[in-house]
């Protein structure tokens, strides 16, 4: 007897799950199916899983498929599993290509690819609400935007659209996706959200143009580079009623909301200071420029300080080559500080430090990523620490949000830029750029 062993998580159960299903079954003679706990989908990242453990092993069930179901509760129970049920194949999606070979020394481990065809009409007609996404690229790496949407139920990244016809097919290829647009109309018609990964000059125009199209709009950062431009893609956002997101995901976590109540409700007193350093060395983006880490750097500022600064003071020092290797940016508030330095070419700290009256909060290292910081009270000297459970790039946080905020039919208040605080940072990029 050929034992075959799958897992997944199977919510909202849809064809692409029943299909992994079938063809696993296909692979033996004997299935055994592994159902994630809801412990372990939050512990690994898996957000906004709507159908509870019950739910998702009937459904499971009720696909005739199934031989055993068991329920997959910790890392690593993968190893244990094969051996306890003498498993001959492990059998898993493609998306996880190359993630499981270290078990091959315990089973054959076989990648089948998944259903690119998944139709959203027919999901919704069951009464699933999932959204798909189209994506606007100049290139073939996704930057873990595909990798990370397929940890939040709910959207389902459909294809690509690229200037370069041959751009969008290698993508498509490259990522599985349905299919490569040959037009942007084509796209608007089958899609319900647009995210923008293009070079940062095509970037508004992309924007305008979905959002005329009727479409929720995710666009890397920097979006804009003047207060103009800022403003006109924030109002047509709001006079189409239609969500805009920037793609700067540490706003869209939940412990930079703890983080920003914290510094606002006055736990380490009157606010007097914030300093906080990037090196492209740390940055995760290895395209981004100094434009990208200004932005994402200045939106922090703007969120715990707010935009009525005085004045913002930039200086910016050029290697040999002529190319930005350090930016210095000094915001003047009329009690209180901000700098923001970012290093090209050159390691510096990569920390941020808010300083009270009453205490401060320390985030050591990549404080984009905000996996840990700290709150010390200078009066008793009592040290707070708070950790979060933060995966891969943070992207999926911000699809959690944004699909929340379509829902809601409206911007969360603390999640993301408010429009004028993205104007704001629009307009000292175009200063520095001037």
């Amino acid at each position: 007897m050929r034992k075959v062993i799958t897992y997944g998580t199977f919510d909202l159960f849809h064809r692409g799950h029943y299909n992994i299903l079938k063809r696993a079954k296909e692979e033996g003679d004997y299935l055994i199916v592994g159902v994630t706990g809801e412990t372990y989908d939050a512990e690994r990242g898996k957000l906004s899983v709507q159908d509870s453990l019950a739910t998702r092993i009937e459904n499971v069930k009720a696909t005739g498929f199934a031989d055993k179901i068991i329920v997959e509760e910790y890392l690593g129970q993968k190893i244990p599993d094969i051996q306890k049920y003498h498993v001959d194949v492990l059998v898993i999606g493609s998306d996880w290509k190359g993630k499981f070979d270290h078990l091959s020394k315990y089973c054959e481990i076989k990648y089948l690819e998944r259903t690119k065809d998944i139709s959203s009409t027919q999901l919704r007609e069951e009464n699933l609400q999932i959204y798909k996404v189209g994506i606007i690229t100049d290139g073939i790496d996704d930057d873990g935007v595909i990798s990370e949407s397929l940890r939040v139920s709910g959207i389902h990244i459909d294809g690509a659209y690229s200037e370069k016809e041959e751009i969008a097919k290698d993508f498509c290829k490259k990522y599985e996706l349905f299919k490569a647009y040959e037009t942007l109309e084509e796209m608007y018609e089958s899609v319900d959200i647009i995210y923008v990964k293009t070079e940062y000059s095509k970037r508004k125009n992309n924007i305008l143009k979905a959002l005329n199209a009727g479409k929720h709009v995710v666009c890397d950062v920097p979006f804009a580079m003047s207060e103009k431009e800022s403003s006109e893609i924030y109002q047509l956002a709001t006079d189409k009623g239609l969500i805009f997101m920037e793609n700067v995901p540490l706003l869209y976590q939940h412990a930079f909301g703890q983080l920003l109540w914290m510094a606002r409700g006055n736990l380490i007193g009157d606010l007097k200071s914030i300093t906080c350093s990037m090196s492209k060395n740390m940055f995760s983006g290895e395209e981004a420029d100094y434009r990208t880490m200004a932005f994402i750097t200045y939106s922090v500022i703007l969120k715990i300080f707010g935009t009525k600064y005085k004045d913002v003071f930039t200086k910016v020092i050029k290697n040999t080559e002529d190319e930005v290797s350090y930016v210095l940016s000094v915001f003047d508030y009329e009690e209180s500080i901000a700098t923001a330095e970012i290093s090209m070419d050159m390691d510096n700290t990569c920390e941020m430090t808010i300083l009270g009256t009453g205490g401060k909060i320390y985030i050591p290292d990549d404080w984009w990523r905000l996996a840990y910081f700290k709150m010390q009270d200078t009066v008793d000297g009592q040290v707070k620490r708070y950790s979060s459970n933060f995966e891969g790039n943070g992207y999926r946080y911000l699809v959690q949000s944004l699909l929340r905020e379509i829902k809601m039919k409206d911007k969360l208040d603390i999640q993301g830029l408010s429009g004028i605080e993205g104007i704001t940072v629009a307009k000292i990029l175009g200063d520095i750029r001037q």
